[in-house]
């Protein structure tokens, strides 16, 4: 055993297996690739296939070459072809060229190309990733000349088993809902219907008091007895509500009057009570959904906002939304302070990717796509986006099988290959 691994922690080891497993796979597999040409000097080391004047890459059939370059300074990526007889440059209108390009998952691109300048430039602009099966057809002199060969940026292969060994885990790209969402602070409270108190029906003396405060009580469990003072006689005050006894102010033998003799609380009748203030009052609105956190954030729970105060408040200038809130293990308390993000516009996206599922590749936020046991890196152009979602606007097709846990793993194998070229 390495030195190295003999010293290290098992927990870094158990850490490093699936990174093992992803790279095992890959040499398993024959991941190996290269990245596409540019004449601006991106592309393969130049001892993995033979360079033209302009640094791209060089097919040769007979005396006769084209120079197959991408060129992007300044522009969308354009396809320049420079043509060679014998070394030296072809005008380019003597020369007919087509290509295609074979993406991943079977997109065939297609390019014409006429003159200009010194060179035949394509019909249309080469999209990220740069990453195809090309094939190459020109005619020269009557001659027809073919070529094929790969040319890869941001692909790796995984076999399916290192993959799950390493955490990747996929779902298909399609359609969702994006919610505008608005960030509210408020305090737990009881309900008005989830407070009772007590009092005497006929004031009288305090005969007996079944409850303390602590106790749990039942709606109509008798709590108390009291002696009339008219009739002298004792009747039973049973508990208005389920809940437990908060209060217990009144003792045996007291005279009952006005006073409570009990205050019960019920637990699970409690709300949420939000401080709206006055510039998002009008994006506040009964209805909405509102998801309900714990200021240590342990705690979440979903609601819907279904009442609004009609006062404002004079200190503060806020309103009051209440959102009620199932309790039935009694985890939120009466006088929690908890905060409240509320979706205030919902939206239909019709395509959109996990939020968590976006990472940096070269200069661009990427998903890898998946097909088979091969994953490429996917360019986004983004929209709106939510902790949750990103709506896509180009980059990936409704449908495409995508990276959404483990990315980072997909990312470092690509990277660690040396594969893909600088912009």
């Amino acid at each position: 055993m390495n030195r190295l691994n003999r010293n290290r922690p098992r927990w870094a080891n158990l850490l490093l297996a699936p990174l093992a497993a992803l790279s095992l796979g890959l040499a398993a597999c024959g991941g190996g690739e290269t990245s596409a040409d540019h004449g601006d000097g991106h592309g393969e080391a130049e001892a993995e296939f033979e360079r033209g004047p302009h640094n791209g890459r060089l097919l040769r059939d007979g005396d006769f070459a084209v120079e197959i370059t991408i060129f992007e300074t300044g522009v969308e990526p354009q396809f320049r072809v420079y043509a060679y007889e014998k070394n030296k440059p072809v005008a380019p209108q003597s020369v007919q060229l087509a290509m295609a390009l074979t993406r991943l998952g079977g997109q065939v691109d297609r390019f014409s190309f006429q003159p200009q300048g010194d060179y035949l430039m394509g019909s249309g602009v080469v999209t990220e990733p740069h990453s195809f099966d090309v094939a190459v057809s020109a005619t020269h002199k009557g001659q027809r000349h073919d070529w094929r060969y790969q040319s890869y940026e941001g692909r790796t292969t995984i076999s399916r088993e290192a993959a799950t060994a390493g955490g990747v885990k996929v779902e298909r790209a399609g359609p969702t809902e994006i919610s505008e969402t608005l960030d509210l602070s408020g305090r737990i409270e009881l309900q008005p219907s989830g407070r009772g108190e007590v009092r005497a029906w006929f004031p009288g003396r305090i005969m007996a008091l079944g409850a303390n405060v602590g106790d749990r009580v039942a709606r109509g469990q008798i709590i108390a007895r009291v002696e009339s003072s008219e009739s002298l006689q004792t009747y039973a005050i049973p508990a208005p509500i389920s809940g437990v006894v908060l209060e217990r102010p009144a003792n045996v033998g007291d005279v009952a009057a006005d006073n409570p003799i009990y205050v019960i609380a019920n637990p699970a009748a409690i709300q949420a009570e939000f401080h709206v203030f006055p510039r998002d009052a009008e994006k506040v609105r009964s209805g909405q959904r509102v998801t309900i956190r714990s200021l240590g954030g342990d705690m979440t729970v979903q609601s819907t906002l279904d009442a609004f105060l009609p006062l404002t408040e004079v200190a503060t200038q806020t309103v009051t939304a209440r959102a009620r809130i199932p309790n039935p293990d009694g985890f939120w308390r009466p006088g929690m302070a908890v905060e409240g993000t509320v979706a205030t516009r919902t939206t239909a996206i019709p395509l959109a990717v996990r939020t968590s599922a976006l990472q940096r590749f070269r200069d661009f936020t990427v998903v890898f796509a998946r097909v088979g046991d091969t994953y490429e890196v996917r360019m986004l152009e983004l929209g709106r986006q939510t902790p949750e979602w990103t709506e896509v606007l180009g980059g990936l097709r409704p449908g495409e099988t995508y990276v959404t846990e483990g990315a980072f793993l997909i990312r470092a194998d690509i990277e660690k290959s040396g594969a893909s070229h600088d912009h």
